[in-house]
């Protein structure tokens, strides 16, 4: 039996994942939605699917099994909520919004349908992070240092702070995540940041934060778009007697036997996406990040941005 996707924005990421899932037999991009015409056409026919101005369109005439959001963080909210109306399986790419309230709101609403969801923090599919978790078995992290230096990605929506809710949200958050699946969970802590004329929008273009985690760890996170290309972006480790560093790549180990690189064998979005799909055929347990689980970033990413912008305390 065909299982029926209809994608909900058609930008670079909605394209990572339509080739993913066209990947998969069985599966069928039936139709791609996007306010710009153009766009949702060319992408639309990437995989022989219809294309359509508006999603409610998509939802009144496409039969779906389920439903991909991939629209800029302030453009979330209402797609998801029409899937949840229609019980519809939900993919949402992160961030799941530009602030906090929209994203709670949500998350109760799926909880109280029992709504498959699946949010898009593809850095938990890499073999690398599991090789990195079973690593820190034996000998638990001590301190992360984040860092998430860059180029402002060419997008309208990205150097505004109601657009995208600033590179800490927008980006960072994935440094945020696999934080908390390495180290545990964040108590609190302090954070700062600051723009410039050189900085794009009204954003900030230097941020960075000092927390302390639960476990007794301590953690750093610095982020930037000030750069003319992507120039460090991963998370560093220390433990005793180790020393890892993991990025969207590869992971380097550095131990009592010298230093070591792995690079990954898997493509995350690609697993991710075969993970999604096989829930909600019944067929497979592999989801990662539920949207309730996502929001527990979201929440982290959004404590630290409202910080940096007040130069204050992390509250979460």
């Amino acid at each position: 039996m065909t299982t029926r996707i209809g994608l909900v924005g058609a930008g670079f990421i909605a394209g990572r994942h339509l080739d993913a899932l066209t990947a998969i037999e069985g599966v069928r991009v039936a139709g791609v939605a996007d306010p710009r015409a153009d766009r949702a056409e060319v992408l639309a026919a990437r995989a022989g699917a219809a294309a359509y101005a508006h999603w409610q369109d998509l939802l009144d005439v496409e039969r779906l099994d389920a439903l991909y959001v991939c629209v800029p963080p302030h453009a979330h909210g209402e797609a998801e909520s029409a899937a949840i109306e229609r019980g519809l399986p939900l993919f949402v790419e992160k961030p799941l919004a530009t602030d906090l309230p929209t994203a709670e709101a949500l998350a109760d609403r799926i909880d109280g349908a029992g709504l498959l969801t699946s949010v898009g923090y593809h850095w938990r599919y890499l073999d690398t992070l599991e090789t990195a978790r079973e690593l820190l078995a034996e000998a638990p992290a001590r301190m992360v240092l984040g860092a998430w230096l860059d180029k402002a990605p060419r997008v309208d929506w990205w150097a505004r702070q109601d657009g995208s809710g600033g590179q800490t949200v927008e980006q960072a958050t994935h440094l945020f995540d696999v934080a908390r699946v390495l180290v545990g969970e964040v108590e609190g802590g302090w954070a700062t940041g600051s723009r410039s004329a050189q900085g794009p929008g009204d954003i900030l273009d230097v941020c960075t934060a000092a927390l302390r985690f639960s476990s007794g760890a301590v953690g750093s996170f610095s982020n930037s778009c000030l750069l003319p290309r992507a120039q460090r972006i991963g998370v560093e480790l220390v433990a005793p007697g180790l020393g890892l560093w993991l990025t969207e790549h590869q992971l380097v180990v550095t131990d009592a036997d010298g230093e070591r690189t792995v690079h990954r064998g898997v493509d995350p979005f690609a697993a991710e996406d075969r993970a999604f799909v096989a829930a909600v055929r019944g067929e497979g347990d592999d989801v990662r990040t539920s949207y309730r689980e996502a929001l527990r970033t979201h929440r982290l990413a959004v404590a630290v941005a409202t910080a940096a912008a007040g130069g204050g305390t992390v509250q979460l």
